[in-house]
């Protein structure tokens, strides 16, 4: 039987695909309401299921006509998608997130196994071996103008 996390997954993406567009827009109290939990349940699945890395953008405006854009990026424009990325890479990237990012590229055939393995290497924190903080910054600036450069293969 499927968790909560998953139900709610399964339907936002089924949102998606009623809709036919790359954009829903959603309330978190509306779906808090409609699943009977926390709206932290909501944000859980968004930080972790609907990330940037997965392919997806979330915009939020809070308040009482708050609510939160999930933009699906469509992954057959390889270089928008890499831009959109690399744009919402902060000044600071852990490992972790960097390859999922990576992972992503890989799994949606916009990088090659090869590319994989270079741009893994090049944002291990041995490779940087530097300390926290300065080791996430650095991996940012690497992994942008890394991105930003598959965005000029032909």
């Amino acid at each position: 039987m499927a968790n909560l996390t998953e139900i709610i997954e399964d339907y936002i993406k089924q949102l998606f695909e009623e809709n036919n567009q790359n954009m829903i827009e959603i309330r978190r109290c509306d779906l808090a309401s409609k699943f009977k939990c926390a709206p932290s349940q909501i944000n859980y699945v968004l930080d972790t299921r609907f990330t940037v890395e997965k392919g997806y953008i979330i915009e939020s405006r809070r308040g009482g006509g708050g609510f939160i854009r999930i933009l699906r990026v469509d992954m057959d424009y390889e270089n928008e998608f890499i831009s959109s990325v690399t744009a919402r890479i902060d000044d600071q990237i852990s490992q972790h997130y960097a390859e999922g990012i990576i992972s992503t590229f890989y799994e949606n055939d916009i990088i090659t196994e090869r590319e994989k393995a270079l741009l893994k290497a090049a944002v291990n924190r041995k490779t940087i071996g530097l300390k926290l903080p300065l080791r996430d910054r650095v991996r940012a600036r690497i992994l942008k103008n890394m991105l930003v450069s598959l965005c000029k293969k032909e």
